[in-house]
Protein backbone atom coordinates (compact mmCIF):
# COMPACT_ATOMS: atom_id res chain seq x y z
CA UNK A 1 0.00 0.00 0.00
CA UNK A 2 1.03 3.63 -0.36
CA UNK A 3 3.20 4.96 2.46
CA UNK A 4 1.94 8.50 1.99
CA UNK A 5 0.46 10.04 5.18
CA UNK A 6 -3.16 10.97 4.80
CA UNK A 7 -3.64 14.65 4.01
CA UNK A 8 -6.78 14.70 6.18
CA UNK A 9 -4.68 13.62 9.18
CA UNK A 10 -2.12 16.33 8.49
CA UNK A 11 -4.84 18.99 8.25
CA UNK A 12 -6.46 18.18 11.59
CA UNK A 13 -6.25 21.02 14.13
CA UNK A 14 -2.87 21.10 15.85
CA UNK A 15 -3.86 20.14 19.39
CA UNK A 16 -1.86 18.39 22.07
CA UNK A 17 -3.23 15.47 24.10
CA UNK A 18 -5.03 16.73 27.19
CA UNK A 19 -2.40 15.24 29.51
CA UNK A 20 0.30 17.40 27.95
CA UNK A 21 -1.67 20.56 28.69
CA UNK A 22 -2.83 19.54 32.17
CA UNK A 23 0.65 18.75 33.56
CA UNK A 24 1.98 22.32 33.20
CA UNK A 25 -1.29 23.67 34.60
CA UNK A 26 -1.05 21.33 37.59
CA UNK A 27 2.55 22.44 38.18
CA UNK A 28 1.41 26.07 38.13
CA UNK A 29 -1.57 25.47 40.45
CA UNK A 30 0.73 23.79 42.98
CA UNK A 31 2.17 27.25 43.59
CA UNK A 32 -0.92 28.04 45.69
CA UNK A 33 -0.16 25.57 48.52
CA UNK A 34 3.54 26.31 48.14
CA UNK A 35 2.91 30.06 48.51
CA UNK A 36 0.64 29.40 51.51
CA UNK A 37 3.35 27.37 53.24
CA UNK A 38 6.01 29.99 52.50
CA UNK A 39 3.76 32.76 53.83
CA UNK A 40 3.13 30.74 56.98
CA UNK A 41 6.85 30.13 57.44
CA UNK A 42 7.58 33.87 57.08
CA UNK A 43 4.81 34.67 59.57
CA UNK A 44 6.22 32.15 62.07
CA UNK A 45 9.65 33.75 61.79
CA UNK A 46 8.11 37.21 62.36
CA UNK A 47 6.21 35.87 65.42
CA UNK A 48 9.46 34.37 66.76
CA UNK A 49 7.99 30.89 66.89
CA UNK A 50 10.15 27.77 67.32
CA UNK A 51 12.40 26.57 64.48
CA UNK A 52 10.37 23.39 64.26
CA UNK A 53 7.24 25.37 63.49
CA UNK A 54 9.13 27.24 60.75
CA UNK A 55 11.13 24.41 59.20
CA UNK A 56 8.15 22.09 58.63
CA UNK A 57 6.16 24.41 56.30
CA UNK A 58 9.38 25.57 54.63
CA UNK A 59 10.48 21.97 53.95
CA UNK A 60 7.03 21.07 52.66
CA UNK A 61 7.12 24.11 50.36
CA UNK A 62 10.54 22.98 49.07
CA UNK A 63 9.19 19.49 48.35
CA UNK A 64 6.26 20.96 46.42
CA UNK A 65 8.74 23.12 44.50
CA UNK A 66 10.73 20.03 43.50
CA UNK A 67 7.53 18.32 42.39
CA UNK A 68 6.64 21.38 40.27
CA UNK A 69 10.04 21.29 38.59
CA UNK A 70 9.66 17.58 37.79
CA UNK A 71 6.16 18.04 36.39
CA UNK A 72 7.30 21.01 34.32
CA UNK A 73 10.28 19.12 32.87
CA UNK A 74 8.20 16.06 32.02
CA UNK A 75 5.48 18.12 30.35
CA UNK A 76 7.99 20.19 28.38
CA UNK A 77 9.78 17.10 27.11
CA UNK A 78 6.55 15.35 26.17
CA UNK A 79 5.26 18.51 24.48
CA UNK A 80 8.36 18.88 22.34
CA UNK A 81 8.26 15.21 21.37
CA UNK A 82 4.63 15.54 20.30
CA UNK A 83 5.38 18.75 18.40
CA UNK A 84 8.36 17.24 16.57
CA UNK A 85 6.28 14.22 15.58
CA UNK A 86 3.56 16.52 14.23
CA UNK A 87 6.05 18.61 12.25
CA UNK A 88 7.68 15.46 10.85
CA UNK A 89 4.27 14.24 9.69
CA UNK A 90 3.53 17.60 8.04
CA UNK A 91 6.92 17.58 6.33
CA UNK A 92 6.50 14.01 5.11
CA UNK A 93 3.03 14.78 3.76
CA UNK A 94 4.36 17.82 1.91
CA UNK A 95 7.35 15.90 0.51
CA UNK A 96 5.16 13.03 -0.67
CA UNK A 97 2.75 15.49 -2.26
CA UNK A 98 5.63 17.14 -4.10
CA UNK A 99 6.91 13.76 -5.29
CA UNK A 100 3.43 12.88 -6.59
CA UNK A 101 2.74 16.24 -8.23
CA UNK A 102 2.34 16.00 -11.98
CA UNK A 103 4.71 18.07 -14.12
CA UNK A 104 1.58 19.52 -15.79
CA UNK A 105 0.52 21.19 -12.53
CA UNK A 106 0.68 24.87 -13.47
CA UNK A 107 0.39 25.99 -9.84
CA UNK A 108 3.55 24.22 -8.74
CA UNK A 109 5.52 26.19 -6.15
CA UNK A 110 9.12 27.04 -7.15
CA UNK A 111 11.68 24.60 -5.76
CA UNK A 112 13.55 27.26 -3.76
CA UNK A 113 10.34 28.41 -2.05
CA UNK A 114 9.25 24.81 -1.38
CA UNK A 115 12.65 23.98 0.14
CA UNK A 116 12.37 27.03 2.41
CA UNK A 117 8.89 25.96 3.56
CA UNK A 118 9.98 22.41 4.38
CA UNK A 119 13.44 23.04 5.82
CA UNK A 120 13.37 26.48 7.46
CA UNK A 121 9.81 27.62 7.98
CA UNK A 122 8.64 24.28 9.37
CA UNK A 123 10.99 24.71 12.34
CA UNK A 124 8.84 27.59 13.60
CA UNK A 125 5.90 25.18 14.06
CA UNK A 126 7.61 23.25 16.87
CA UNK A 127 7.65 25.96 19.59
CA UNK A 128 4.04 26.87 18.79
CA UNK A 129 2.78 23.29 19.09
CA UNK A 130 4.94 22.53 22.13
CA UNK A 131 4.15 25.62 24.19
CA UNK A 132 0.96 27.33 23.06
CA UNK A 133 -1.54 24.68 24.20
CA UNK A 134 -0.22 24.46 27.79
CA UNK A 135 0.21 28.24 27.97
CA UNK A 136 -3.37 28.81 26.85
CA UNK A 137 -4.78 26.37 29.43
CA UNK A 138 -2.68 27.92 32.19
CA UNK A 139 -3.88 31.37 31.19
CA UNK A 140 -7.48 30.18 31.60
CA UNK A 141 -7.28 28.08 34.78
CA UNK A 142 -4.43 29.46 36.90
CA UNK A 143 -5.69 33.08 37.20
CA UNK A 144 -9.14 31.71 38.06
CA UNK A 145 -7.66 29.48 40.80
CA UNK A 146 -5.63 32.37 42.24
CA UNK A 147 -8.65 34.68 42.13
CA UNK A 148 -10.73 32.12 44.03
CA UNK A 149 -7.90 31.67 46.57
CA UNK A 150 -7.55 35.44 47.21
CA UNK A 151 -11.28 36.32 47.18
CA UNK A 152 -12.10 34.79 50.63
CA UNK A 153 -9.22 36.78 52.16
CA UNK A 154 -9.64 40.19 50.48
CA UNK A 155 -12.29 41.23 48.00
CA UNK A 156 -10.32 44.41 47.23
CA UNK A 157 -7.16 42.58 46.13
CA UNK A 158 -9.25 40.13 44.10
CA UNK A 159 -11.14 43.02 42.48
CA UNK A 160 -7.90 44.79 41.50
CA UNK A 161 -6.61 41.65 39.78
CA UNK A 162 -9.98 41.05 38.14
CA UNK A 163 -10.02 44.56 36.67
CA UNK A 164 -6.43 44.40 35.39
CA UNK A 165 -6.70 40.95 33.80
CA UNK A 166 -9.31 41.37 31.00
CA UNK A 167 -7.49 44.30 29.40
CA UNK A 168 -4.47 42.11 28.61
CA UNK A 169 -6.12 39.44 26.42
CA UNK A 170 -8.11 42.08 24.54
CA UNK A 171 -4.94 43.92 23.55
CA UNK A 172 -3.14 40.65 22.84
CA UNK A 173 -5.94 39.57 20.48
CA UNK A 174 -5.90 42.88 18.62
CA UNK A 175 -2.12 42.82 18.28
CA UNK A 176 -2.15 39.08 17.50
CA UNK A 177 -4.12 39.58 14.29
CA UNK A 178 -1.48 41.98 13.09
CA UNK A 179 1.28 39.59 14.21
CA UNK A 180 -0.13 36.70 12.18
CA UNK A 181 -0.49 38.86 9.06
CA UNK A 182 3.06 40.20 9.48
CA UNK A 183 4.42 36.66 10.00
CA UNK A 184 2.73 35.41 6.83
CA UNK A 185 4.16 38.34 4.87
CA UNK A 186 7.62 37.60 6.31
CA UNK A 187 7.44 33.91 5.33
CA UNK A 188 6.33 34.83 1.81
CA UNK A 189 9.29 37.22 1.56
CA UNK A 190 11.68 34.50 2.78
CA UNK A 191 10.32 31.97 0.27
CA UNK A 192 10.50 34.48 -2.59
CA UNK A 193 14.08 35.40 -1.75
CA UNK A 194 15.13 31.74 -1.49
CA UNK A 195 13.59 30.99 -4.88
CA UNK A 196 15.29 34.06 -6.36
CA UNK A 197 18.71 33.13 -4.94
CA UNK A 198 18.42 29.50 -6.07
CA UNK A 199 17.50 30.60 -9.59
CA UNK A 200 20.42 33.05 -9.76
CA UNK A 201 22.90 30.52 -8.35
CA UNK A 202 21.87 28.03 -11.02
CA UNK A 203 22.48 30.62 -13.71
CA UNK A 204 25.61 32.15 -12.19
CA UNK A 205 27.81 31.24 -15.15
CA UNK A 206 25.31 32.76 -17.59
CA UNK A 207 25.01 35.91 -15.47
CA UNK A 208 28.78 36.36 -15.49
CA UNK A 209 28.97 35.67 -19.20
CA UNK A 210 26.37 38.36 -19.93
CA UNK A 211 28.03 40.86 -17.57
CA UNK A 212 24.83 41.17 -15.52
CA UNK A 213 26.40 40.76 -12.08
CA UNK A 214 25.72 44.37 -11.07
CA UNK A 215 22.03 44.13 -11.96
CA UNK A 216 21.69 40.87 -10.04
CA UNK A 217 23.53 42.32 -7.03
CA UNK A 218 21.15 45.30 -7.04
CA UNK A 219 18.17 42.96 -7.11
CA UNK A 220 19.62 40.88 -4.25
CA UNK A 221 20.05 44.03 -2.15
CA UNK A 222 16.45 45.03 -2.87
CA UNK A 223 15.19 41.56 -1.88
CA UNK A 224 17.28 41.64 1.30
CA UNK A 225 15.93 45.08 2.19
CA UNK A 226 12.38 43.83 1.71
CA UNK A 227 13.05 40.87 4.00
CA UNK A 228 14.62 43.17 6.61
CA UNK A 229 11.55 45.41 6.58
CA UNK A 230 9.20 42.43 7.02
CA UNK A 231 11.32 41.02 9.87
CA UNK A 232 11.43 44.37 11.68
CA UNK A 233 7.65 44.68 11.37
CA UNK A 234 7.25 41.31 13.09
CA UNK A 235 9.68 42.31 15.85
CA UNK A 236 7.91 45.64 16.41
CA UNK A 237 4.60 43.83 16.95
CA UNK A 238 6.25 41.29 19.27
CA UNK A 239 7.76 44.09 21.41
CA UNK A 240 4.42 45.91 21.47
CA UNK A 241 2.67 42.79 22.75
CA UNK A 242 5.19 42.40 25.58
CA UNK A 243 5.05 46.09 26.47
CA UNK A 244 1.24 46.06 26.80
CA UNK A 245 1.32 42.97 29.02
CA UNK A 246 4.13 44.20 31.26
CA UNK A 247 2.43 47.58 31.73
CA UNK A 248 -0.89 46.21 32.95
CA UNK A 249 0.74 43.38 34.92
CA UNK A 250 3.03 45.84 36.71
CA UNK A 251 0.11 48.14 37.49
CA UNK A 252 -1.98 45.26 38.85
CA UNK A 253 0.79 43.88 41.07
CA UNK A 254 1.72 47.38 42.29
CA UNK A 255 -1.87 48.21 43.26
CA UNK A 256 -2.21 44.94 45.18
CA UNK A 257 1.12 45.52 46.94
CA UNK A 258 0.13 49.07 47.91
CA UNK A 259 -3.22 47.93 49.25
CA UNK A 260 -1.75 45.02 51.27
CA UNK A 261 1.07 47.19 52.63
CA UNK A 262 -1.19 50.01 53.82
CA UNK A 263 -3.72 47.50 55.13
CA UNK A 264 -1.11 45.77 57.27
CA UNK A 265 0.04 49.19 58.53
CA UNK A 266 -3.56 49.95 59.54
CA UNK A 267 -4.07 52.84 57.14
CA UNK A 268 -6.63 50.98 54.99
CA UNK A 269 -9.19 49.19 57.10
CA UNK A 270 -11.45 47.86 54.36
CA UNK A 271 -11.47 45.11 51.77
CA UNK A 272 -10.96 42.10 54.09
CA UNK A 273 -14.59 41.16 54.71
CA UNK A 274 -14.79 43.27 57.89
CA UNK A 275 -11.64 41.79 59.42
CA UNK A 276 -7.94 42.61 59.32
CA UNK A 277 -5.50 40.57 57.24
CA UNK A 278 -2.81 38.71 59.15
CA UNK A 279 0.82 38.83 58.06
CA UNK A 280 0.56 35.28 56.67
CA UNK A 281 -2.55 36.22 54.67
CA UNK A 282 -0.97 39.42 53.38
CA UNK A 283 2.22 37.58 52.32
CA UNK A 284 0.09 34.89 50.67
CA UNK A 285 -1.72 37.53 48.58
CA UNK A 286 1.57 39.26 47.68
CA UNK A 287 3.12 35.95 46.58
CA UNK A 288 0.09 35.08 44.43
CA UNK A 289 -0.29 38.50 42.74
CA UNK A 290 2.68 38.12 40.35
CA UNK A 291 1.70 34.50 39.67
CA UNK A 292 -1.75 35.75 38.65
CA UNK A 293 -0.18 37.46 35.61
CA UNK A 294 2.54 34.86 34.94
CA UNK A 295 0.38 32.61 32.69
CA UNK A 296 -0.63 35.65 30.65
CA UNK A 297 3.05 36.61 30.39
CA UNK A 298 3.86 33.10 29.13
CA UNK A 299 1.01 33.30 26.63
CA UNK A 300 2.29 36.65 25.41
CA UNK A 301 5.78 35.21 24.91
CA UNK A 302 4.41 32.39 22.76
CA UNK A 303 1.94 34.61 20.87
CA UNK A 304 4.48 35.54 18.20
CA UNK A 305 5.51 31.86 17.88
CA UNK A 306 1.84 31.02 17.38
CA UNK A 307 1.53 33.52 14.53
CA UNK A 308 4.72 32.29 12.85
CA UNK A 309 3.86 28.63 13.44
CA UNK A 310 0.36 28.92 12.00
CA UNK A 311 1.69 30.70 8.92
CA UNK A 312 4.35 28.00 8.43
CA UNK A 313 1.78 25.22 8.89
CA UNK A 314 -0.51 26.84 6.33
CA UNK A 315 2.39 26.87 3.87
CA UNK A 316 3.11 23.17 4.45
CA UNK A 317 -0.55 22.32 3.99
CA UNK A 318 -0.54 24.38 0.79
CA UNK A 319 2.39 22.27 -0.41
CA UNK A 320 0.38 19.14 0.41
CA UNK A 321 -2.42 20.11 -1.98
CA UNK A 322 -1.86 19.63 -5.69
CA UNK A 323 -4.01 20.72 -8.59
CA UNK A 324 -2.75 17.74 -10.62
CA UNK A 325 -1.01 14.62 -9.32
CA UNK A 326 0.58 11.64 -10.99
CA UNK A 327 -2.07 9.10 -12.03
CA UNK A 328 -0.76 6.45 -9.63
CA UNK A 329 -0.72 8.77 -6.60
CA UNK A 330 -2.19 6.99 -3.59
CA UNK A 331 -2.38 3.60 -5.32
CA UNK A 332 -0.47 0.51 -4.15
CA UNK A 333 3.09 0.32 -5.44
CA UNK A 334 3.58 -1.87 -8.51
CA UNK A 335 6.63 -4.01 -9.28
CA UNK A 336 9.04 -2.67 -11.92
CA UNK A 337 8.47 -3.68 -15.49
CA UNK A 338 10.51 -6.35 -17.19
CA UNK A 339 12.65 -5.08 -20.09
CA UNK A 340 10.17 -6.37 -22.68
CA UNK A 341 10.67 -5.64 -26.38
CA UNK A 342 13.38 -3.16 -27.34
CA UNK A 343 11.05 -0.95 -29.40
CA UNK A 344 7.54 -0.02 -28.27
CA UNK A 345 4.47 0.88 -30.30
CA UNK A 346 2.14 3.74 -29.33
CA UNK A 347 -1.55 4.30 -30.05
CA UNK A 348 -3.24 7.64 -29.34
CA UNK A 349 -7.00 7.63 -30.00
CA UNK A 350 -9.57 10.40 -29.44
CA UNK A 351 -7.27 12.20 -27.01
CA UNK A 352 -8.66 15.27 -25.23
CA UNK A 353 -6.92 17.21 -22.47
CA UNK A 354 -7.53 20.59 -20.89
CA UNK A 355 -5.66 22.19 -17.98
CA UNK A 356 -8.69 23.99 -16.59
CA UNK A 357 -11.43 26.41 -17.41
CA UNK A 358 -8.90 29.02 -18.50
CA UNK A 359 -6.14 26.65 -19.60
CA UNK A 360 -4.91 25.49 -22.98
CA UNK A 361 -5.95 22.28 -24.65
CA UNK A 362 -4.72 19.68 -27.05
CA UNK A 363 -6.38 19.37 -30.45
CA UNK A 364 -9.79 17.82 -29.87
CA UNK A 365 -9.87 14.11 -30.63
CA UNK A 366 -6.16 13.74 -31.43
CA UNK A 367 -5.36 10.42 -33.17
CA UNK A 368 -2.11 8.87 -34.36
CA UNK A 369 -0.08 5.68 -34.13
CA UNK A 370 3.63 5.01 -33.79
CA UNK A 371 4.97 1.70 -35.04
CA UNK A 372 7.66 -0.10 -33.08
CA UNK A 373 11.02 1.37 -34.01
CA UNK A 374 9.50 4.39 -35.80
CA UNK A 375 10.83 7.94 -35.25
CA UNK A 376 8.19 10.71 -35.06
CA UNK A 377 8.53 14.49 -34.88
CA UNK A 378 5.89 16.65 -33.16
CA UNK A 379 6.01 20.18 -34.52
CA UNK A 380 3.91 23.29 -34.14
CA UNK A 381 4.03 26.75 -32.55
CA UNK A 382 4.73 27.32 -28.87
CA UNK A 383 1.70 26.51 -26.72
CA UNK A 384 0.26 23.99 -29.19
CA UNK A 385 0.62 21.19 -26.64
CA UNK A 386 3.73 19.27 -27.75
CA UNK A 387 5.20 18.95 -24.25
CA UNK A 388 1.75 18.17 -22.82
CA UNK A 389 1.30 15.35 -25.33
CA UNK A 390 4.68 13.86 -24.42
CA UNK A 391 3.76 14.06 -20.71
CA UNK A 392 0.47 12.24 -21.36
CA UNK A 393 2.24 9.49 -23.32
CA UNK A 394 4.69 9.17 -20.41
CA UNK A 395 1.76 8.64 -18.05
CA UNK A 396 2.51 11.78 -16.03
CA UNK A 397 -1.16 12.74 -16.25
CA UNK A 398 -4.35 11.27 -17.66
CA UNK A 399 -6.47 12.77 -20.47
CA UNK A 400 -10.08 13.77 -19.93
CA UNK A 401 -11.10 11.62 -22.92
CA UNK A 402 -9.56 9.14 -25.30
CA UNK A 403 -6.95 6.49 -24.68
CA UNK A 404 -3.24 5.82 -24.97
CA UNK A 405 -1.82 2.33 -25.49
CA UNK A 406 1.79 1.21 -25.21
CA UNK A 407 2.43 -2.07 -27.02
CA UNK A 408 -1.32 -2.70 -26.98
CA UNK A 409 -1.70 -2.15 -23.21
CA UNK A 410 -3.89 0.76 -22.10
CA UNK A 411 -2.12 3.46 -20.08
CA UNK A 412 -4.15 3.93 -16.88
CA UNK A 413 -3.46 5.00 -13.32
CA UNK A 414 -2.72 1.37 -12.43
CA UNK A 415 -0.45 0.61 -15.40
CA UNK A 416 1.30 4.00 -15.69
CA UNK A 417 4.25 3.26 -13.32
CA UNK A 418 4.99 -0.08 -14.99
CA UNK A 419 4.70 1.25 -18.54
CA UNK A 420 6.67 4.39 -17.67
CA UNK A 421 9.57 2.20 -16.54
CA UNK A 422 9.98 1.17 -20.19
CA UNK A 423 10.29 4.78 -21.36
CA UNK A 424 13.03 7.39 -21.24
CA UNK A 425 12.69 11.17 -21.21
CA UNK A 426 15.13 13.88 -22.18
CA UNK A 427 14.37 17.59 -22.09
CA UNK A 428 16.11 20.84 -22.93
CA UNK A 429 18.10 20.98 -19.68
CA UNK A 430 18.57 17.50 -18.18
CA UNK A 431 19.76 17.57 -14.59
CA UNK A 432 23.38 16.58 -14.00
CA UNK A 433 24.25 15.46 -10.48
CA UNK A 434 27.45 16.12 -8.60
CA UNK A 435 29.69 13.12 -9.34
CA UNK A 436 31.77 11.52 -12.06
CA UNK A 437 30.67 10.86 -15.64
CA UNK A 438 30.20 7.19 -14.86
CA UNK A 439 28.07 7.94 -11.79
CA UNK A 440 25.84 10.23 -13.85
CA UNK A 441 25.35 7.39 -16.35
CA UNK A 442 24.67 4.53 -13.92
CA UNK A 443 22.56 6.62 -11.49
CA UNK A 444 23.18 4.06 -8.77
CA UNK A 445 22.21 1.07 -10.91
CA UNK A 446 24.78 -1.49 -9.81
CA UNK A 447 23.88 -3.94 -12.56
CA UNK A 448 25.41 -1.60 -15.16
CA UNK A 449 29.09 -2.50 -15.56
CA UNK A 450 32.01 -0.27 -16.50
CA UNK A 451 32.25 -1.74 -19.99
CA UNK A 452 28.65 -0.80 -20.75
CA UNK A 453 29.20 2.71 -19.38
CA UNK A 454 32.32 3.22 -21.50
CA UNK A 455 30.50 2.06 -24.63
CA UNK A 456 27.58 4.41 -23.95
CA UNK A 457 29.90 7.39 -23.43
CA UNK A 458 31.77 6.52 -26.63
CA UNK A 459 28.55 6.17 -28.65
CA UNK A 460 27.43 9.60 -27.42
CA UNK A 461 30.77 11.15 -28.48
CA UNK A 462 31.95 11.59 -24.89
CA UNK A 463 34.81 9.09 -25.01
CA UNK A 464 37.53 11.73 -25.31
CA UNK A 465 36.12 13.72 -22.41
CA UNK A 466 35.80 10.55 -20.31
CA UNK A 467 39.47 9.67 -20.90
CA UNK A 468 40.53 13.17 -19.86
CA UNK A 469 38.26 13.61 -16.83
CA UNK A 470 38.39 10.04 -15.55
CA UNK A 471 36.77 9.93 -12.12
CA UNK A 472 36.93 13.71 -11.65
CA UNK A 473 33.56 14.96 -10.36
CA UNK A 474 31.17 17.21 -12.25
CA UNK A 475 29.54 20.04 -10.33
CA UNK A 476 25.87 19.99 -9.39
CA UNK A 477 23.74 21.04 -12.35
CA UNK A 478 26.49 20.24 -14.86
CA UNK A 479 28.93 22.86 -13.61
CA UNK A 480 32.15 22.34 -15.57
CA UNK A 481 30.69 20.91 -18.78
CA UNK A 482 28.90 22.55 -21.71
CA UNK A 483 25.20 22.36 -22.48
CA UNK A 484 25.80 20.02 -25.42
CA UNK A 485 27.94 17.73 -23.27
CA UNK A 486 25.23 17.67 -20.59
CA UNK A 487 22.65 16.59 -23.19
CA UNK A 488 24.89 13.86 -24.55
CA UNK A 489 25.58 12.66 -21.00
CA UNK A 490 21.82 12.41 -20.43
CA UNK A 491 21.56 10.41 -23.68
CA UNK A 492 24.26 8.06 -22.36
CA UNK A 493 22.01 7.39 -19.33
CA UNK A 494 19.27 6.29 -21.71
CA UNK A 495 21.70 4.21 -23.76
CA UNK A 496 22.36 1.86 -20.82
CA UNK A 497 18.65 1.49 -20.02
CA UNK A 498 16.20 -1.06 -21.47
CA UNK A 499 13.79 1.71 -22.54
CA UNK A 500 11.95 0.87 -25.73
CA UNK A 501 10.40 4.33 -26.15
CA UNK A 502 12.37 7.59 -25.99
CA UNK A 503 10.50 10.89 -25.48
CA UNK A 504 12.56 13.99 -26.28
CA UNK A 505 11.32 17.51 -25.57
CA UNK A 506 13.19 20.18 -27.56
CA UNK A 507 16.60 18.47 -27.16
CA UNK A 508 18.36 20.94 -29.50
CA UNK A 509 16.75 24.15 -28.25
CA UNK A 510 19.12 26.98 -27.29
CA UNK A 511 22.11 25.21 -28.89
CA UNK A 512 24.31 26.62 -31.62
CA UNK A 513 23.99 24.87 -35.02
CA UNK A 514 27.16 22.82 -34.65
CA UNK A 515 26.29 21.55 -31.17
CA UNK A 516 22.67 20.93 -32.22
CA UNK A 517 23.89 18.79 -35.13
CA UNK A 518 26.15 16.79 -32.77
CA UNK A 519 23.28 16.22 -30.30
CA UNK A 520 21.01 15.19 -33.19
CA UNK A 521 23.51 12.56 -34.35
CA UNK A 522 23.84 11.23 -30.80
CA UNK A 523 20.05 11.09 -30.42
CA UNK A 524 19.63 9.17 -33.68
CA UNK A 525 22.38 6.75 -32.69
CA UNK A 526 20.66 6.19 -29.37
CA UNK A 527 17.28 5.65 -31.08
CA UNK A 528 18.48 2.79 -33.29
CA UNK A 529 16.21 -0.15 -32.45
CA UNK A 530 13.99 2.04 -30.24
CA UNK A 531 10.86 4.09 -30.84
CA UNK A 532 11.36 7.85 -30.70
CA UNK A 533 8.98 10.82 -30.36
CA UNK A 534 10.58 14.26 -30.53
CA UNK A 535 8.85 17.59 -29.83
CA UNK A 536 10.87 20.20 -31.66
CA UNK A 537 10.98 23.54 -33.43
CA UNK A 538 14.23 22.54 -35.16
CA UNK A 539 13.47 21.85 -38.86
CA UNK A 540 16.76 19.97 -39.31
CA UNK A 541 15.97 17.60 -36.45
CA UNK A 542 12.39 17.14 -37.67
CA UNK A 543 13.65 16.32 -41.17
CA UNK A 544 15.70 13.42 -39.79
CA UNK A 545 12.60 11.71 -38.38
CA UNK A 546 10.55 9.10 -40.28
CA UNK A 547 7.34 11.09 -39.97
CA UNK A 548 6.05 14.44 -38.75
CA UNK A 549 2.80 15.52 -37.01
CA UNK A 550 2.13 19.24 -36.86
CA UNK A 551 -0.11 20.48 -34.04
CA UNK A 552 -2.20 23.60 -34.73
CA UNK A 553 -1.65 26.95 -33.07
CA UNK A 554 -3.41 27.46 -29.70
CA UNK A 555 -5.85 29.98 -31.18
CA UNK A 556 -7.25 27.32 -33.52
CA UNK A 557 -7.56 24.60 -30.90
CA UNK A 558 -11.12 23.43 -30.42
CA UNK A 559 -12.27 23.38 -26.81
CA UNK A 560 -13.50 20.01 -25.59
Amino acid sequence: MSNRPKTEDAERPARQPIRLTLLPTLAAVLWLPQAGLLAQAISNVADRMSWGATILPAATAAAIGILRVILGALSERAGHQHARARVSALRMTAIMALSERAPLDRRAIPSGEAASMIAEQADSITPWLARFGPARMKAVLVPLAIFLAILPLSWTAALVLLIAMPVIPVFMALIGWQAQAASKAQLVEIGTMNAFLLDRLRGLATIRGLGATDQVATRVRAEAEGLRSRSMAVLRIAFLTSAVLELFAALGVAMVAVYVGFHLLGDLNFGAWGDTLSLAQGMFILLLAPAFFEPLRDLSAIWHDKAAGQAAQDNLLRLSRSERTLPEAGLPATPPASPGPQAASVLVAGLRFRYGDDGGTLPAGLDFTLAAGEHLALTGPSGAGKTTLLALIAGLDLPQAGRIEIDGEALTAETAPRLRARMAWIGQSPHIFAGSLAQNVTMGRKEIGQEKVSRALSDMHLGAMASIRGAAPIGEGGNGISGGEALRLALARIAVSPAGLVLADEPTAHLDPETAESVTESLLALAQGRSLIVATHDPRLAARMDRRISLPAPATVEAP
